[in-house]
């Protein structure tokens, strides 16, 4: 019988110290993974703090370039534009001599949209802050807006949630709510006599949508750079990182 446990002890302790070097033998190999990828044997703290500058760099200077006045506006990649559903609107207005009403109208939300740009920085620094060895690897590995895709997942609600007060308060401050009722008023009292249905967008989730959008967009564009040229690695972290130490 003392056989037989003294077997089955020595037995569960192989079993342990197996997983256990198994468990170590993961950890060294995306450590490994991660320095042949780059040229160089990174630590795991290098890896993160890297990968965590990159982000705040990314992030507080995409967000500081949108909540700039005109940053959306004279933006032709982001200038937010009129709902889909209310494009009919844009065309008969005009028509009907309304263009400043519309002009207006567009002008404010990009400001609204500026304007809720501010709150983004604290918001993802929080996300940055939890980042993992295991999320630093999957960035690193992948492409070119791994980085910017993480901080769309673990920042999109909390974002929504705090853009939509803001937005909101926004549209109110730039008088967007005020372009928008007349705009949306003098069309349908154009349109009504036409037949046609009278329509009333939601405005405040629309161009917070657009606004998240277009942070996630000016993230993607400093990610991008900062992967691929070399005088946007702007501490001696960020060329180990991603330039292999040059």
């Amino acid at each position: 019988m003392k056989k037989i446990i003294t077997l089955f002890l020595i037995a569960v302790s192989v079993a342990a110290t197996t997983q256990a070097q198994g468990l170590k033998g993961l950890l060294n190999k995306a450590k490994d993974a991660v320095g042949s990828k780059q040229g160089t044997g990174l630590s795991t703290d290098e890896i993160v703090s890297g990968l965590k500058e990159a982000l705040i760099q990314g992030s507080q200077k995409g967000s500081n370039t949108l909540s700039q006045v005109d940053g959306f506006f004279a933006n032709a990649a982001l200038k937010i534009l009129l709902p889909p559903e209310a494009q009919k609107v844009e065309a008969t207005l005009r028509k009907v001599g309304l263009g400043k009403q519309v002009d207006d109208a567009i002008l404010s939300m990009n400001r609204a949209a500026e304007d809720a740009a501010k709150s983004a920085a604290p918001i993802f620094g929080n996300a940055i802050k939890q980042m993992s060895f295991q999320d630093a690897v999957g960035i690193l590995k992948g492409g070119d807006t791994a980085a910017t895709g993480y901080l769309r997942g673990k920042t999109t609600a909390e974002l929504t949630t705090a853009f939509m007060p803001v937005i909101k308060a926004s549209l109110e401050k730039v008088n967007a709510t005020k372009y928008w009722n007349t705009l949306i008023t003098s069309y349908n009292k154009v349109n009504i006599f036409g037949g046609g249905q009278k329509i009333d967008p939601d405005l405040s989730s629309y161009v917070t949508n657009k606004a998240l959008n277009g942070i996630f967009y000016q993230v993607a564009l400093e990610e991008k750079s900062i992967r691929k040229d070399p005088v946007a690695r702007t501490s001696e972290i960020l060329k180990k990182v991603f330039g292999g130490g040059n």
